[in-house]
């Protein structure tokens, strides 16, 4: 594999950690009351092909929404057409990971916000491997 190869493969990754970081934060927004949650609300707006079929960045984003309800840190009661899932909520530690205080006093929802919202890739990796990490541990 050569270096493009690499950095290209690290793409989906890292958008991957974006898209988790808002989806949970949607929710936590929401909570706790269940909410729909739109793809294009989370990764943008979609151009379907000709044939109609979502772009890969669209399914991917879609993606995370499903390993995130089959990881445990979400729920929702069923997938709309590829474009939403509906009656989505935190679980209970989904909901406890992002309420976790550090020493400093932010929450783990205030660095996600921020890392989300302004930081860089490798920030927000770094953040979500460390919630991924906490998480396990719950």
């Amino acid at each position: 594999m050569n270096a493009i190869e690499v950095m290209l493969d690290d793409l989906h990754i890292h958008d991957f950690y974006r898209d988790a970081g808002r989806i949970l934060l949607a929710l936590f927004g929401q909570f706790p009351a269940p909410s729909t949650v739109y793809v294009e609300d989370i990764a943008g707006p979609d151009t379907p092909d000709e044939f109609g079929l979502h772009s890969p960045r669209h399914l991917a984003c879609l993606g995370a929404m499903t390993w995130l309800k089959q990881s445990g840190y979400i729920g929702f009661g069923q997938l709309v057409r590829q474009e939403a899932v509906e009656e989505a909520v935190l679980s209970h530690k989904g909901f406890l990971l992002l309420v976790n205080k550090l020493e400093s006093g932010e929450s783990n929802a205030e660095l996600l916000n921020s890392a989300v919202r302004g930081g860089s890739s490798p920030q927000l990796q770094e953040l979500m491997e460390r919630l991924m990490r906490e998480f396990s541990a719950l």
